[in-house]
């Protein structure tokens, strides 16, 4: 069996799609880059068979799974015991060695295993021992999600490992803690440790759930029958296994006179980083890219540079990958790097193109706006701006071949004509099928090559 060592850390690399071409006086350049980490190697085959490695050998990990143990996880009685099983079923996903606990939720956070602030680590006798534990999972109480990530982050803090994960499981609002507590502890939680969220049944608020996942840099779904977890924790659980690298940082130099209007995730998921920035010296600022295993992602980067003259020509931004070092000058330099350039013309083709990756993109940001802002005013019962905005996604997903949020659409409008987003609103909708379309709204598609 391999070792863990240098030659099985990923390797990353940089490619920038944009037109750099602007007419005289243009400022505003985007561009569109890939981040991709390859060449893993050994910890993919952990998704196959996690028990096949021997301690050391993946990279250091701690995962806290947080199963809500309120009232409401009674109704029905199969809710708990489908929680309990699909706990189970990730924890059997754990590579030996890995350090890991549970953690009860209610309107308190307690410790379910192992149990005196601590961590066990993964094995054959420790994996029993907690299954054995979620067996005295009962629902009652209240819920205050902040409190169960409060004591994940301390009980992950514990640990000296090289990525940090917690996996949240509700199925309720919030509703024993304020927003700003909720608020507070996300702040507190983020960069510590990433977080992927779930909501199971329909009784939760998805902007709770989403906001979780997007402050801790992890990902969030709905599971609307119950019966469905334990597929979801075990694929939940095996890519979090898969990673590799923690703490993955886009660092963005940009010269004099350069503004930046802002950095988002665009693909798998919209999320926006422009916020998120922390200062990495003269004009440079680190935005966070959370935890990579063998995986792509694309970044919408967009920078205000100084108007110039035809023929003129300059960098408008230098990207690194960096590992920041908290309290030090230097950070690790994952050694990938790209250059966005400006160059001034005359040649209104070249400076009226728009690249094909940034149009894409830009359609991609502006489908899971409209989705979101079409089923808030559909709540608020102006039926006519949801229409008008649903219409517009529907034309957006149709265009750009997002398949799946175009069927998901389908279940909350009826499509009259796609091409012109010619719809009507559904008089009656599922409350999963439009919790399902909220909650996706933010998944995109590639551009088609």
């Amino acid at each position: 069996m391999a070792n863990f060592s240098k030659s099985n850390v990923p390797q990353f690399s940089v490619d920038v799609y944009q037109n750099a071409y602007l007419p005289e006086g243009g400022r505003e350049v985007n561009a569109i880059v890939t981040v991709t980490a390859t060449g893993g190697g050994t910890i993919g085959s952990a998704v196959t068979a996690p028990h096949l490695y021997s301690p050391g050998e993946g990279p250091s990990a701690a995962v806290v799974l947080m199963v809500d143990c309120s009232g409401s996880m009674d109704y029905p009685p199969t809710k708990m015991r489908n929680a309990r099983d699909a706990t189970a079923a990730a924890i059997d996903a754990l590579r030996d060695g890995v350090r890991f606990a549970v953690v009860g939720g209610t309107h308190v956070a307690k410790e379910v295993y192992p149990g005196g602030g601590g961590l066990a680590v993964a094995g054959p006798g420790t994996r029993e021992q907690a299954k054995q534990a979620l067996r005295k999972l009962s629902a009652g109480g209240g819920t205050a999600i902040g409190t169960w990530l409060g004591l994940a982050d301390r009980l992950l803090a514990s640990a000296d490992v090289a990525i940090r994960h917690g996996i949240l499981l509700t199925d309720g609002r919030n509703e024993h803690e304020s927003q700003e507590d909720l608020k507070a502890a996300l702040e507190a939680c983020a960069g510590r440790f990433t977080c992927d969220a779930r909501g199971v049944g329909t009784d939760w608020e998805v902007k709770e759930v989403t906001g979780v996942a997007s402050a801790l840099l992890g990902t969030a779904d709905i599971v609307a029958d119950p019966a469905g977890l334990a597929a979801d924790f075990t694929r939940m659980m095996e890519t979090a296994m898969g990673k590799e690298v923690a703490d993955v940082s886009l660092r963005l130099w940009t010269p004099v006179g350069t503004t930046v209007r802002f950095v988002k995730q665009v693909a798998p998921t919209v999320e926006e980083l422009t916020g998120r920035r922390t200062e990495a010296g003269p004009r440079a600022g680190d935005y966070p890219l959370g935890s990579w295993g063998d995986e792509s992602r694309d970044y919408h980067l967009c920078v205000e540079v100084p108007p110039a003259g035809v023929g003129q020509e300059m960098l408008a931004a230098r990207l690194s990958l960096v590992i920041p070092r908290p309290g030090e000058e230097t950070a690790r330099n994952l050694g990938a790097q790209g250059l966005v350039r400006a160059v001034w013309t005359d040649d209104m083709a070249a400076s009226t193109s728009i690249n094909p990756q940034v149009a894409h993109y830009t359609g991609q940001a502006e489908l899971a706006e409209v989705i979101q802002q079409g089923l808030d005013l559909r709540k608020e019962g102006d039926m006519d701006g949801a229409t008008a905005k649903l219409g517009r996604a529907v034309q957006l997903a149709s265009a750009s071949g997002n398949a799946d949020t175009a069927k998901l659409l389908a279940k909350v409008v009826d499509v009259v004509d796609a091409a012109t987003g010619t719809v009507r609103l559904k008089a009656k909708v599922e409350e999963a099928d439009e919790m399902t379309l909220e909650t996706r709204s933010t998944k995109t598609v590639r551009v088609k090559k």
